[in-house]
């Protein structure tokens, strides 16, 4: 049977190293923001006489070679289209317009106008709200659903740890992706951020119900070889689960539209994040608090724990 949960230490070693690494690109490189967040200009032109078929991930394309980044399109009707774009000059304009021209055929300028931040800072704030109230939701729901085993708040405790990890992976991938590739957080970085949270949540909770029902099962058994043992069982599950999900990612990453690739890279990076933290850092983080090893990570308690000794 495979041991791994004996080689937590190297998981949370590996884990670590890629958060910092993440935390230290947000710290000096910072996450890009989207016109989402930051504003912009409002572009919507009508075609009169349209030549061919609109598709906004054309446009994108266009737009980008223009250097024109992060911009968001959206048709209107049958031959309208609206541009959510950098902030612009009303002299700045007129290239696009013209590329569009010269592109889909003739058009009539709708409007041109400076708009605030589609994804505002309450926005913001009421999701990491969300997402606080649910953790604490998720440690009361599991305190009282493993209620029958020894120390149920810890399941809670290690399920929340589990959930900031894989948020952090994510955020810490948009500042590098944003640095080397120019990316920007839009609000579908925001959609996938809490898909992820919801993921992890729902597998790790998957890897301590079965800790649960062993730990019942075996009460004399070691606590560490319960958790091991419920890890094993449930790694087919968690591995065809992930598969299934990747497939399906990897495909509309490859042959799905510009606008929602970066929407998807985060999914992926956010659904594996998720099954590993499940299995190599939840399930044994539990273990280590089981056996008293974080204290080891506080020096006061430890260097106290020495002297006493």
């Amino acid at each position: 049977m495979w041991d791994i949960i004996g080689k937590r230490k190297f998981f949370f070693t590996f884990s670590a190293i890629v958060l910092g690494l993440g935390i230290l690109a947000m710290l000096v490189w910072g996450v890009r923001l989207a016109i989402d967040f930051t504003g912009g200009t409002l572009l919507e032109v009508e075609f009169t006489n349209l030549q061919t078929e609109i598709q906004p991930a054309d446009v994108v394309s266009m737009l980008e070679e223009m250097g024109y980044k992060g911009a968001i399109v959206q048709t209107v009707g049958e031959s309208g289209l609206l541009l959510r774009l950098p902030p612009l000059q009303p002299e700045e304009r007129r290239p696009i317009l013209d590329a569009l021209q010269e592109k889909y055929g003739p058009l009539v300028e709708q409007r041109f106008e400076s708009v605030g931040p589609a994804v505002g800072t309450e926005v913001t704030q009421r999701a990491i709200l969300a997402v606080a109230m649910a953790s604490v939701g998720i440690l009361l729901y599991l305190a009282f659903a493993f209620r029958n085993v020894p120390n149920p708040f810890r399941y809670g405790a290690t399920a929340i740890v589990a959930l900031v990890h894989d948020a952090l992976v994510v955020i810490g991938t948009a500042a590098i992706m944003g640095k080397f590739f120019g990316w920007e957080v839009d609000a579908l970085f925001l959609t996938a951020v809490l898909t992820v949270i919801g993921f992890s949540v729902h597998d790790t909770i998957v890897v301590f119900d079965r800790v649960r029902e062993n730990r019942l099962k075996y009460r004399l058994a070691p606590f560490e070889e319960v958790v091991n043992h419920s890890v094993i069982q449930t790694l087919d599950r968690s591995i065809n689960t992930q598969l299934t999900a990747l497939f399906t990612l990897t495909a509309i990453l490859l042959f799905g539209g510009v606008t929602i690739r970066q929407f998807i890279f985060w999914l992926i990076v956010g659904f594996v994040s998720g099954t590993y933290s499940s299995i190599c850092i939840a399930a044994p983080l539990l273990v280590a608090w089981e056996k008293g090893e974080l204290k080891r990570l506080i020096p006061g308690r430890a260097n106290g724990k020495a002297a006493a000794a």
